[in-house]
């Protein structure tokens, strides 16, 4: 039960994990437009890495970083594997995506992948998944790894197929929805 005396549902999300096992041979270029910029942030301030994971993450009912303490969150995000590279459209952050490095050489991992909701359905998602297969393929690893569930996006496995993932596993994990 919750404070209101309602129950929540745990959701039970079917995860597909997918890779990539060379680098694309062209990049998705910039969309024309609006003013777009991807850029990498270093130390970001968890106060901000919060809002955009609650923007791109709450429809989705992400939950790995919801809860975690500063200290915990702070300790995962400056680490020296850790990439994270926000998505600006006119000066508005519109998505981001987060890299984990601490398989090298085997494996570079997309974390977090996501377009903020205000930003959807403008052509966005396929040209920062491309910043982000690059971006991972930089270190040199064997493979790219990204997964994906049933809560995501209903796009998103297409999404990750067409850039040249590849599904080799999947598995299930239960949920519990954001309020």
């Amino acid at each position: 039960m919750t404070v209101d005396g309602t129950s929540r549902a745990t959701l039970i999300a079917r995860i597909t994990h997918l890779e990539m096992n060379s680098i694309p041979p062209v990049r998705v270029p910039i969309p024309h437009g609006p003013r777009l910029a991807v850029m990498r942030a270093r130390e970001v301030p968890l106060h901000f890495y919060r809002y955009l994971y609650e923007q791109v993450g709450k429809p989705h009912h992400w939950l790995a970083r919801r809860n975690l303490s500063d200290d915990e969150l702070g300790a995962i995000l400056h680490a020296d594997h850790t990439d994270l590279h926000i998505l600006y459209v006119d000066g508005a952050p519109a998505g981001f995506f987060e890299l984990n490095h601490s398989q090298a050489p085997r494996d570079a991992e997309i974390v977090y992948f996501g377009i903020v909701p205000d930003f959807q359905g403008r052509g966005l998602a396929r040209f920062l998944l491309s910043e982000a297969i690059f971006a991972a393929w930089s270190r040199e690893p064997e493979r790219v790894v990204i997964s994906t569930n049933t809560l995501d996006s209903p796009r998103a496995l297409q999404l990750y197929q067409r850039a040249g993932f590849s599904p080799y596993a999947f598995s299930e994990e239960a949920v519990q929805p954001w309020l």
